[in-house]
């Protein structure tokens, strides 16, 4: 799935080699309030050209940044990096429950991400 205007970037989801695209999973799982107000905030992401600063995003580590999102009591957090040709690559998704992103879930976003930069190809 790919949202894009003209020539403004665009927001593609991570596949991993099954073919599974975790982060749109995750975004299905979702009740419709909260699968709505996520895509509002990933279209936001997309219009700022990948550059949110917090409360909207945070850096992690390297180039992997997150999309904050909270709802009522939920807080949606995704991993993404902006990748060359204006593409913003959405990596991996969870509900956080600790006051501190878990190591588990940064080392996901991390492995997702070095696939997608060796998979070039996929995401150009």
């Amino acid at each position: 799935m790919i949202y894009t205007k003209n020539n403004e970037y665009s927001v593609r989801f991570y596949k991993d080699a099954d073919g599974n695209i975790p982060v749109l999973e995750y975004i299905d799982d979702l009740s419709t309030k909260e699968r709505a107000k996520v895509l509002k905030y990933i279209e936001f992401l997309r219009e700022h050209e990948g550059v949110l600063d917090e409360p909207y995003a945070k850096h992690i580590t390297g180039k992997i940044r997150e999309l904050r999102v909270d709802f009522a009591k939920s807080r949606h957090r995704i991993f993404y990096f902006t990748f060359i040709g204006k593409t913003i690559i959405l990596l991996h998704a969870f509900l956080k429950k600790t006051a501190k992103t878990p190591v588990s879930e940064i080392r996901r976003a991390e492995e997702n991400y070095n696939d997608a930069i060796h998979n070039k190809n996929i995401y150009a």
